[in-house]
C-alpha cells in the first residue's frame, strides 16, 4: 500500500481521524484555529483519504510540543506514526543554528514508548521535568457529534 505524506489537512479529516481511535470530534472552528496555529502539521493519506495526523505547536524558540498524533488503527504499528514524527522534527532541525536548542516534548501511550524512544525521546523524570497536569477548559458541560451533522 503506497502512502502519501503532505503538510496539509482539513478539519473534516483531522476529526474523522480522532474519531477514529475514539476520541471526541472538536467544534469545526475551534479545530480549524488549532491546525491554522500549528507550527506545522504532518498528515498521511492512503486510497481511501486520511489515515493519520501529528501536530507541532512551536514556540519559535525553544520550547516545542507534538500533539495528537492519530493513526486510524487499521494502518497502526506500521511506521506512520514514526515517519510523521520523524518529519515534524526534520522541521525543527532545519530551524536549529549554533548553538540553539529545542526542548520538545510529546505525551505517548499504548506502548508507543518504543516508537519515540527509537527516535531519540527519553522518557522524563518527575525529579527533573516535574509531572504532567491539565486542564480543560469549556463552557459546555458535554459536547455531543450532533453539533458536526451539518
Amino acid at each position: 500500500m503506497e502512502i502519501t505524506y503532505t503538510n496539509t489537512i482539513t478539519q473534516e479529516n483531522a476529526n474523522f481521524l480522532r474519531a477514529s481511535v475514539g476520541f471526541r470530534r472538536i467544534h469545526p472552528e475551534q479545530l480549524q484555529a488549532s491546525l491554522d496555529g500549528s507550527a506545522l502539521v504532518a498528515a498521511a493519506y492512503g486510497q481511501s483519504g486520511a489515515i493519520g495526523m501529528a501536530r507541532l505547536i512551536w514556540d519559535g524558540g525553544s520550547v516545542a510540543l507534538i500533539r495528537d498524533i492519530i493513526v486510524v488503527p487499521d494502518y497502526q504499528v506500521q511506521g506512520i506514526e514514526a515517519e510523521l514524527v520523524r518529519r515534524l522534527l526534520e522541521f525543527l532541525n532545519s530551524k536549529l543554528k549554533p548553538g540553539f536548542g529545542i526542548q520538545v516534548d510529546v505525551m505517548v501511550w499504548d506502548n508507543q514508548e518504543i516508537v519515540f524512544e527509537e527516535l531519540g525521546f527519553q522518557v522524563s523524570a518527575p525529579e527533573r521535568r516535574g509531572i504532567p497536569m491539565h486542564i480543560c477548559l469549556t463552557n459546555q458541560i458535554e459536547l455531543t457529534d450532533m453539533m458536526f451533522q451539518q
